[in-house]
């Protein structure tokens, strides 16, 4: 995608005309353009020059956006600033003080009697040619839209440009023409055509209407830089040093001098440079510039630091592994400013109403004048109604409704840490109906532990351990990296790893190799179950697998060598942000490799009803796809497994604590790897949306309301009508207000329960009292092992008002958890059917 800096826009329509334009280019796949940056993004394979004259032919200027790469901090922060606001502020301080004048002269003297000079006293056409040169220094000043409007006019694109210099220049010309009226009055002697004349001026009219037009474009100005203070703010952050190693010295460079691999040492109290990883040194590090979470985070050696982060207390020697436009701060730069580039769908309603507004309003403008004159009324009473028209239409609410609104929700994303990449993604997030939550590293911590050795009767743990690292060793799962690391810390145990040969992984199963020529395998029950007799272990892995451990089963040819159960907590959070999708109306789904068991206890813990176990990785797509026909379904993951699950879903949630592909598969990128980011991020959606409409609403009722009062509809029967003055007035403060509100989404708190939200969490609070537990302990007698405490579990668990029964066979003891009373003899007769006894 390129991009490119647009000049001369005024409105909506021009940056509708410059789309429909570009578009055309042979080459050009899409394009978008930005009212609110004057930017324009264009995919496809069109040269710059192809498009650039394209720009220039339909009457604008264009010019390629500088490279990040290349570009300072302080450069790129200065293409986000607004050139235009300066030269506002001169124009408009300019043009007031001549329009006080001026003021002074027409309405100052007419309405208040206020004195003149005597050589100016009582002879109307000198008052007449005062005001004339007074207006054309003024519309001189604000020249601009003029030319601007000539240019839009001539090349059959006319803008709100076009529609204030029509206003401004037709109240001049008419005004002109009755000043030579009132001359050849003066010399006829005739009195009363003359007072006449000086009723009909529109002199103040004409200047009275670009100087409010440049007040609204000002007050517009300074509301739109502020919609970028989001990005400008990251960009500020980048260090503009970093003090290097080099021959054995410490140099201070400028940061784009520094390259990869290079050695950078930060003491405390600096900003980190560029992403790199420590190789010395020990400290805590505020990341909240890039996460937004407050909380440092502790470094030392092999863990990575990120550019603009702060070092708190500690010497770090770091080695640099990205820079520039590689960094993570840099990324995120790029993805706030290129979803800012872009269009949602709810715009191109606006989009559409902009291509034809101008020549609407000129249209109805004309429309107005000749039927007013039809109609019997004064000259100039229609040509004020057809002025007023013409000023007081506003396409610019309407191209701004959804861009400010878009670049403000990008901002207050990033400074949570959630990144939408598109302007799609940020209006689409708010619609989803389902979350599919993968398991490991986003539901739970990602860090499984062993929890459980189980060896055959002729082996040793010792030695089960042993070969079960050695098995795993080259694998990269995560449970094959637990059994290794659980081997690496073992105490009983510090003997080198047994070398494998013809490694074979099977993703979703297990894995297989040799040694010594012998076959071994290593994996799940239905995987292991292929090759050897799991008859000895079936019923422990089952017991084990209901407790949310997940049993890797090892096997030597056809003979089971024994079993290690891995389990993965939940993250502390999960379950809060499960009830909060559940608060919003989302469903959430659970989908994993794990077998029923394992899965319905992690879902358990973390509140979810809805699972989907067994799915193999190659499977995740389909089960996406399933569930999109079901409801607008988002997908939130973290590992390369999920990468085409997440290309696939609706909208593609990536933690970002997972890999690079994964991020590059999502549509939004969750910088704190913390699942209670999923419904804020859905939250920031449905906020800006709502502000969308507003805007939207705004604007169009705006003119719907303006333009009938303008042209005098309700004259007539109301007395109701507006002057161009004060129609000028409402057009400049229309696009402030639609900026304005825009603004307002910097107040929005992402984590914040809603109004639906709170009311959910206090309906299920009472249901968790009314629901509360009742715990009843029986004696059961007949339970030998494990595999007994097991069936009787069952059995009771099957029964309707029991949550969990725990059992223990040395004493003979099940404690119950119950929803409500049951009566005894109905527990007695489960008991007694799975083959025990109550006593």
């Amino acid at each position: 995608m390129e991009k490119f800096l647009i000049s001369g826009m005024s409105c909506a329509a021009c940056s509708a005309r410059i789309e429909k334009a570009v578009t055309k280019v042979k080459g050009v796949e899409s394009c978008a353009v930005s009212l609110l940056t004057n930017s324009m993004s264009v995919k496809g394979t069109a040269s710059a020059q192809s498009i650039i004259q394209t720009v220039e032919k339909a009457g604008y200027g264009a010019k390629v956006s500088g490279s990040e790469k290349t570009s300072k901090p302080e450069e790129q922060e200065l293409l986000l600033e607004n050139s235009e606001l300066k030269n506002l502020k001169s124009r408009l301080a300019t043009s007031l003080i001549f329009l006080l004048i001026l003021m002074y002269f027409s309405m100052g003297h007419m309405m208040l009697n206020f004195p003149l000079p005597a050589w100016i006293n009582g002879n109307h056409v000198a008052m007449g040619l005062v005001q004339l040169l007074l207006t054309i220094i003024i519309l001189f000043i604000n020249r601009k839209f003029f030319i601007n409007g000539t240019k839009g006019l001539i090349h059959g694109t006319p803008n709100m440009d076009t529609l204030v210099a029509l206003g401004s220049g037709v109240s001049f010309a008419y005004s002109t023409l009755v000043l030579f009226s009132m001359t050849d009055a003066v010399l006829k002697g005739d009195e009363l055509r003359v007072m006449k004349c000086m009723d009909n001026f529109y002199f103040e009219g004409a200047a009275m209407i670009v100087t409010l037009i440049t007040v609204g474009k000002m007050l517009e100005s300074i509301s739109k830089g502020k919609t970028t203070n989001a990005l400008k703010n990251l960009i500020k952050l980048k260090p503009e040093n970093a003090t290097v190693i080099r021959e054995g010295k410490e140099i201070v460079i400028p940061i784009s001098e520094i390259k990869k691999d290079d050695v950078f040492i930060v003491k405390p109290g600096e900003n980190i440079p560029v992403d790199g990883i420590v190789i010395e040194g020990e400290s805590s590090v505020n990341e909240s510039a890039l996460t937004g979470e407050s909380i440092p985070v502790d470094k030392s050696a092999k863990t990575e630091v990120y550019s603009a982060t702060i070092n708190l207390n500690g010497f770090l020697k770091c080695k640099a592994l990205r820079i520039g436009e590689e960094t993570a701060l840099s990324q995120i730069i790029k993805l706030v400013s290129d979803a800012s580039a872009t269009k949602a769908p709810i715009a191109k309603t606006a989009d559409k109403v902009s291509g034809i507004f101008v020549p609407s309003v000129l249209l109805i403008s004309a429309i107005t004048f000749f039927v007013w004159m039809i109609c019997g009324a004064e000259f100039n009473f229609a040509l004020s109604r057809a002025i007023s028209v013409l000023v007081i239409s506003c396409p610019c609410a309407l191209g701004l409704a959804t861009p400010v609104a878009i670049m403000v929700g990008n901002g207050v994303g990033a400074k949570n840490g959630i990144l939408f990449k598109t302007a799609t993604s940020l209006e689409e997030t708010g619609k989803i109906k389902i979350v599919a939550l993968d398991k490991t590293g986003t539901i739970t911590k990602g860090e499984p532990e062993v929890t459980d050795i189980v060896a055959a009767d002729d082996i040793s743990e010792k030695d089960l351990v042993k070969i079960a690292a050695s098995l795993e060793s080259k694998s990269s799962h995560p449970l094959a990296k637990a059994v290794v690391k659980f081997y690496s810390n073992s105490t009983f145990t510090n003997e080198e790893l047994i070398e494998t040969q013809n490694f074979v992984s099977l993703p979703g199963n297990g894995i297989s190799c040799t040694i010594k020529g012998e076959k071994f395998f290593a994996g799940n029950l239905a995987f292991i179950e292929k090759n050897a007799d799991i008859s000895s272990i079936k019923e422990k892995a089952a017991l084990f697998s209901s407790e949310g451990k997940t049993p890797l089963v090892f096997a030597k040819e056809n003979k089971i060598l024994g079993m290690i159960c891995v389990a993965d907590k939940i993250k502390d959070d999960s379950a809060q942000a499960v009830s909060q999708l559940k608060a919003m109306s989302v469903t959430p789904v659970m989908i994993t490799g794990d077998n029923e068991k394992t899965a319905q206890a992690i879902a358990k813990n973390a509140g979810i009803e809805k699972i989907i176990a067994g799915v193999l990785p190659d499977g995740k797509a389909k089960t996406i796809a399933t569930l999109k026909s079901k409801g607008k379904t988002a997908m939130a993951g973290d590992g390369i497994n999920d990468a085409p699950a997440l290309a696939s879903a609706d909208i593609g949630i990536a933690l970002g604590a997972g890999s690079d592909i994964a991020i590059d598969s999502a549509q939004v990128v969750l910088m704190k790897n913390s699942l209670l980011d999923v419904p804020a991020a859905i939250r920031l959606s449905k906020a800006t949306l709502k502000n969308i409409h507003e805007n939207l609403f705004w604007a169009f009722f705006y003119n719907i309301a303006g333009i009938p009062l303008a042209a005098g509809v309700y004259y007539k029967a109301f007395g109701l009508r507006l002057n161009p003055m004060f129609a000028a007035a409402a057009m400049s403060l229309s696009s402030f207000c639609v900026v304005t509100n825009a603004l307002r989404l910097n107040f929005f708190k992402p984590y914040k329960f809603s109004k639906s939200e709170n009311k959910f969490q206090s309906l299920k609070r009472q249901e968790e009292v009314t629901m509360s537990t009742i715990e009843k302990t029986i004696k059961v007698e007949g339970m030998m092992c494990g595999h007994c405490e097991a069936h009787v579990k069952e059995a009771l668990e099957k029964i309707k008002g029991v949550e969990e029964a725990t059992a223990d066979h040395e004493t003979g003891k099940v404690v119950l958890k119950l929803s409500k009373e049951i009566d005894d003899k109905k527990i007695a007769d489960a008991v007694k059917k799975a083959g025990y006894k109550v006593v």
